[in-house]
């Protein structure tokens, strides 16, 4: 019963006060994206391991040639040479 007073107040607030879908929407969509960018990380980064048994070390079965950051504004990635000893 409390969720669904919960959700007629808030219509009734939407309704009385237009002016807040703008602000309601951009805050959605911000919490939407970074828990988009949190579940990459924790998906796609080196640094995060979950399966410990398997493969306790990710970060060293990165070749010089993988592309972990999300932005690399000026390092072409397929140009790097391997600098570090194979484990």
């Amino acid at each position: 019963m409390a969720g669904t007073n919960l959700g007629a107040r808030f219509y009734r607030q939407i309704k009385r006060h237009p002016a807040l879908i703008p602000m309601i929407g951009f805050i959605g969509l911000g919490m939407g994206s970074a828990a988009l960018y949190l579940l990459r990380l924790a998906l796609r980064s080196p640094d995060v391991c979950w399966d410990r048994k398997n493969n306790p070390e990710p970060w060293n079965r990165l070749s010089p040639n993988d592309q972990y950051k999300f932005l690399a504004v000026s390092t072409d990635y397929k140009k790097l040479k391997k600098d570090r000893p194979d484990f």
